[in-house]
């Protein structure tokens, strides 16, 4: 039994190190990505263009390509750090439900942006990057096992004041982006909780004894 579970714990971290490292890369592509068009928007289109105008027909091209635009390098900044750390934990533990969530936290963010929010031109992935945080907090509350607890508190000890940004607090920023992107995220959080799998039960004293004498019997 102890060597059962040392060959699965040894077989689950090593697919926990791939994971990780095929996370931090797609999210440093993705870094780049969003980079590069910051660095080239200005010279070759007008943002507003391709931004999400509420209940407008010409505002719903933004539902996709909102999230690849931003306003300033801070913008960029912040979203991006966002990204490199929520992406990275999330595809981590959560490689298969994340392949799910992503599409659905882009667009559902996005359009719900376009059905709440009562004017403006909303750019950025915020709304993705909020969707992530409750990815996790989805994951974490569904499994509540040690690795979805330890990616759940790295989340909150980076990314705690994104939980309140779902309200509307500071003029330009927008909430609604916040919020549909944190109840799409929470959504696919808990619905896809069981597609990744969990790291194996620890083995007690008592564990290996009952199966001893199971086996006995």
């Amino acid at each position: 039994a102890i060597t059962q579970y040392q060959n699965a714990n040894a077989a689950y971290y090593k697919q926990l190190k791939e994971n990780f490292n095929v996370a931090i890369t797609l999210m440093m592509i993705w870094v780049v990505l969003l980079g590069a068009i910051f660095f080239a928007q200005d010279h070759l289109f007008n943002t507003e263009w391709f931004a999400i105008q509420p209940q407008k027909s010409e505002g719903l091209i933004g539902i996709l390509s909102a999230p690849l635009l931003h306003g300033s390098f801070e913008h960029l900044s912040s979203n991006a750090f966002s990204i490199l750390i929520l992406g990275t934990l999330a595809g981590s533990f959560y490689p298969r439900a994340l392949l799910r969530a992503i599409p659905i936290i882009w667009l559902g963010s996005g359009l719900g942006t376009w059905f709440i929010s009562l004017g403006g031109h909303h750019i950025g992935a915020s709304g993705v990057t909020v969707g992530l945080m409750f990815f996790l907090i989805g994951q974490g509350l569904k499994r509540r096992d040690k690795n979805s607890m330890l990616a759940l508190v790295l989340a909150l000890f980076f990314f705690g004041g994104m939980v309140l940004s779902v309200l509307p607090q500071q003029q330009g920023i927008s909430w609604e982006y916040h919020f549909s992107g944190a109840v799409f995220g929470l959504l696919t959080g808990l619905l896809f909780s069981g597609l990744d799998t969990t790291a194996p039960k620890r083995l007690y004293s008592w564990d290996i004894e009952e199966q001893t004498n199971d086996d006995e019997q």
